[in-house]
């Protein structure tokens, strides 16, 4: 993980940040998915959790080869316009790292008491409540982007934790999201 490139939304009168952010991030998880991409990770710079924001720019991890293969493929056609992007460039001396990974939270009780009554249709709605308390609800306050899934065309929200900054790498796959539950990219 010794190179990145930097994919920056240019300010659009029309659609706002976010908005943009949704849509090039959409289209690299349907390129991670043609290239069953393991090697390159994600982060977001301008990251303010406290703000829930993303920011505007969207960094690319990973090895030179990978992500100047990645670039090949085109995947950002129709985001050209919206972008200012950097070239794929060495990842600078005393970089820290940090892992960037999605989190899911139990925040909808309703729909988890719905899952669970369909894999267990001996329970009555009562045992699926107890199963499932009030209680369970999860809120978030972390920074998140809104997809479509492509299996069941139902919108969620990818919440993303960028968890605290290390001094050591840590090697690893990444999913189809460009995240990891082990592996860290560099920090700058």
């Amino acid at each position: 993980m010794d190179h990145y490139m930097d994919l920056t939304l240019l300010p659009d009168p029309e659609f706002p940040a976010p908005v943009l952010m949704n849509a090039l991030f959409a289209k690299l998880h349907r390129a991670f998915v043609t290239l069953d991409n393991r090697t390159i990770g994600v982060s977001f710079p301008e990251v303010e959790e406290d703000a829930r924001s993303l920011g505007k720019r969207l960094r690319l991890h990973g090895a030179a080869r990978d992500l100047s293969k990645l670039m090949e493929t085109d995947w950002i056609t129709g985001m050209r316009d919206h972008l200012a992007g950097t070239k794929v460039v060495p990842v600078p001396d005393g970089a820290l790292y940090r892992r960037v990974r999605r989190v899911q939270p139990k925040s909808n009780v309703e729909r988890l008491r719905r899952r669970y009554a369909k894999r267990h249709p001996e329970l009555s709605a009562e045992e699926v409540e107890k199963a499932y308390p009030e209680s369970l609800e999860q809120r978030t306050r972390l920074p998140f982007l809104r997809l479509k899934s492509q299996s069941t065309g139902h919108p969620f929200c990818l919440f993303l934790d960028h968890m605290p900054v290390q001094d050591n790498a840590v090697s690893g796959e990444f999913n189809s999201y460009g995240l990891s539950a082990q592996a860290t990219v560099p920090w700058f």
